[in-house]
């Protein structure tokens, strides 16, 4: 039996998990931003994938662009406006393959007042406490660079799983080798906040 990720092409593949997130909570109708690249070649999903089409989008929707000609992509009119950080990611460290920006149902409750998230479960170790990048113009650039200096420390972690920055009154935004990779850390950081939320009201 082949893998989903060998059973569908990368544009395939970001619907699918555009979807599964969708379906799940583990981002809203008010955004998210999902991308993966294979060598110079970005995917990325189009601008208010959420807001305006609900994630019910197709293949031929993502938005093709080139690493090494960022700039003609910037100039796309579906160019998705949490792109920036996107690149920045790749960017910075060439060895992630997919970056997901999501609003997950249980990790917003954190971003409201920029509390961060330590791991209570087994399975969310690994990521260490999610911490906020500084304050930011929501779409810059400057935001951008501060979430690739966020990550900074945790390479290792992006060559094998994920590693997450929460942004402010926001969301979450990870980088991961591949996007099967990241859909599971995400998930992962998503119950691990509820059951941090949990935690309180069985006590």
């Amino acid at each position: 039996m082949k893998k989903i990720s060998e059973r569908l092409t990368i544009p395939e593949l970001i619907i699918y998990v555009a979807k599964f997130m969708f379906e799940r909570e583990l981002t809203d109708i008010a955004g998210g931003n999902i991308s993966a690249v294979d060598g110079d070649t970005v995917y990325m999903t189009p601008t208010l994938a959420g807001n305006q089409w609900h994630w019910d989008i197709g293949a031929d929707d993502v938005v093709v662009g080139s690493l090494s000609n960022i700039d003609e992509m910037k100039k796309n009119p579906r160019f998705s406006r949490e792109g920036l950080s996107h690149l920045a990611i790749y960017k910075a460290y060439p060895f992630v393959g997919a970056v997901i920006h999501a609003h997950p149902k249980y990790i917003l409750p954190f971003t409201a007042n920029n509390t961060p998230i330590p791991p209570v479960l087994n399975s969310s170790k690994s990521f260490g406490t999610l911490q906020y990048h500084a304050e930011a113009p929501a779409y810059s650039q400057e935001q951008a660079d501060l979430i690739v200096g966020m990550l900074k420390d945790n390479q290792d972690q992006m060559k094998t799983k994920a590693a997450a920055v929460l942004m402010p009154r926001h969301g979450v935004i990870l980088g991961s080798p591949d996007l099967i990779t990241a859909l599971d850390c995400l998930q992962r950081m998503n119950t691990n906040a509820f059951s941090v939320m949990a935690q309180k009201w069985i006590s």
